[in-house]
């Protein structure tokens, strides 16, 4: 029989004894198996439930949990039995089991251009491992077990790796069942998939699930089994694309901090932005009362100890009308902030053509904006001919009838937030770009990044397919219907707003002390509690920088892991320290 068909009948084979996974095995399949079958993972304990005869004593071993970590128990048969030993300590997952049986699997035509992907080498890899899982609030995992661990047969991390920048995008974990406790059903599992929420490349989580499927394939392994959350649409219609069925497993964890958000009383009946309910779960963390005012503007009053305040998202009632005003005229803003003796860009106000063709020839490079509006909306950058300005010009009047023309200074957008006269983050904001892969049109390559990048911030950024990322993309030589030749990167739009498809990247531990400074000086100069405000920097570790505007509503969810929500309630209210 020819290699590849004894493999296949192998694993047809093993698959027919799979079933019993979530029944209680005979005694002849558990004399195979190894006794009470525990793996670490890194970021907590993979228990094996079927391997347990007393199912109490895995009830005991989960509340052992260690601080800080998350432990999983699996193939759970009884989980009602079990939770019922402990039921201030342990509770049923919310989540769903999805299985492929390998034998079943398709390979894949078309593999993803321009990413790799392999097992973890080296030391950047867990770093950047860990920064994926960080940014997707997941739990992260102990990097020296990872390393002393990163050749092993049991347990493989690997990596997606974009070739043309070299950063890491994409991770994911598998466990082979036969090589760990002898599974008499020849399966494996898939574990902690994420994909970097800034990453540009299509098809990232698909290439990584399909990479472990045809690992255990070749491997001769029956099927491969994940767990999903039940609210994960995305993630599943990606399974089920692959050919994974739903199976009745259960999984079981600890009461812990990490896993609250899955068993506290449910989220508030009106659902709110991801701007919003940072704050709220913070806030409800500390007993605070919160009342929803108005969901779809993000209105709610926060109450304890006698003291309410009312918020939209992160601005409060503390700030007063005159400082909010000051912020909302882009004109007055950078007044104000010069008077105090800050850097800003100079400005002029659209209307006089003769004088907005002598500033074009002063500056070369302008900026055209609303003197009012937010989110990155009317706004163009890097306009260099007069006919663009003009264009540019009238856009923004869709927004506001005053239109500000504005020097583009040169550097890094740098987004730093000040809450209670102290800086408590900062992040360089990216304009959204996209890899060619020889196969999409650039309206393609858009679409689906946008679809990514909605999905991972809770539906507040997408890419508009606008006048603005038309004349980005012509600018570079391209229509919309073009095929980007693969491995070639195009930024789509010039501004690095997150509204508008823009990535953030935390550099809070690598400012220089001269912007920490500057943004303080400008808090105090707006009489601003909680503000956002926008520099460009030619390097964040070196003093030189403009301030080009202030957001009296800056988006903390963007910020994570930064502690904005927890200085941001500390100000509201400190005594629920």
């Amino acid at each position: 029989m020819p290699r590849r068909h004894a493999l296949t009948h192998r694993i047809e084979r093993n698959s027919a004894a799979s079933v019993r996974s979530w029944e209680k095995p005979s005694q002849h399949i558990a004399r195979k198996m190894k006794a009470d079958a525990c793996l670490h993972m890194g970021w907590g304990r993979l228990f094996f439930a079927h391997t347990f005869e007393d199912q109490q004593k895995l009830g005991v071993a989960l509340q052992e949990e260690k601080l800080g970590q998350r432990d999983v128990a699996f193939y759970v048969r009884d989980p009602h039995v079990i939770v019922s030993y402990a039921p201030q300590e342990l509770f049923l997952d919310p989540s769903h089991t999805y299985r492929i049986w390998l034998s079943q699997y398709r390979f894949g035509r078309d593999r993803p251009q321009g990413l790799v992907i392999r097992r973890i080498q080296t030391r950047r890899d867990i770093e950047e491992l860990n920064r994926i899982y960080e940014s997707r609030q997941m739990v992260v995992a102990d990097p020296e077990y990872l390393w002393a661990h990163r050749r092993s047969r049991v347990l493989t991390y690997i990596v997606a790796e974009d070739v043309a920048t070299g950063d890491i995008v994409g991770v994911t974990a598998g466990v082979d069942h036969e090589l760990f406790f002898h599974d008499p059903e020849n399966g494996s599992s898939l574990w902690s998939l994420a994909v970097d929420g800034r990453a540009t490349l299509p098809g990232i989580g698909e290439a990584l699930v399909r990479y472990l499927c045809e690992h255990y394939h070749a491997l001769g392994r029956a099927y491969m089994d994940l767990s999903v959350m039940h609210n994960n649409a995305h993630a599943v219609k990606l399974y089920e694309k692959l050919g994974f069925k739903r199976v009745p497993v259960f999984c079981l964890k600890h009461k812990s901090p990490i896993n609250e958000p899955l068993y506290v009383s449910p989220k508030l009946e009106e659902s709110l932005n991801p701007y919003a309910e940072i704050i709220i779960r913070e806030a409800r963390r500390r007993g605070i009362a919160v009342k929803i005012i108005d969901a779809d503007e993000a209105y709610f009053t926060l109450s304890y100890g006698g003291r309410s305040i009312t918020c939209r998202e992160s601005l409060t009632a503390l700030t007063s009308a005159i400082s909010m005003s000051w912020c909302d005229n882009k004109v007055l803003t950078l007044r104000l902030l010069a008077q105090a003796g800050l850097s800003v860009p100079e400005q002029i106000e659209a209307g006089d053509d003769d004088e907005l063709t002598a500033f074009l020839d002063k500056h070369q490079r302008l900026v055209v904006k609303p003197a009012r509006g937010e989110q990155g909306q009317g706004i163009s950058v890097d306009l260099r001919s007069h006919a663009e300005v003009v264009k540019a010009v009238e856009r923004a009047k869709a927004y506001c009838d005053k239109v500000i023309v504005e020097q583009m200074a040169p550097g890094t957008d740098l987004r730093i937030i000040v809450i209670g006269d102290e800086v408590v983050a900062a992040a360089i904001r990216k304009p959204p770009e996209v890899n060619g892969t020889g196969q999409h049109t650039i309206a393609e390559l858009i679409d689906k990044l946008s679809r990514r990048r909605q999905a991972t911030t809770g539906g507040e950024s997408r890419i508009p397919v606008d006048e603005e990322t038309k004349r980005c993309v012509a600018s570079a030589g391209y229509s919309l219907e073009d095929i980007l030749p693969a491995d070639e990167t195009l930024v789509v739009r010039k501004t690095a707003n997150l509204h508008t498809g823009g990535t953030i990247h935390d550099v809070t531990a690598d400012l220089h002390p001269t912007l920490i400074e500057a943004a303080e000086q400008a808090a105090r100069a707006l009489n601003m509690p909680v503000v956002g405000l926008d520099f460009l920097v030619p390097a964040i570790d070196k003093p030189e920088y403009v301030v080009i505007e202030a957001n009296e509503r800056p988006g903390l969810a963007n910020h994570e892991p930064q502690p904005t929500a927890e200085r941001f309630i500390d100000l509201l209210f400190p005594q629920s320290r």
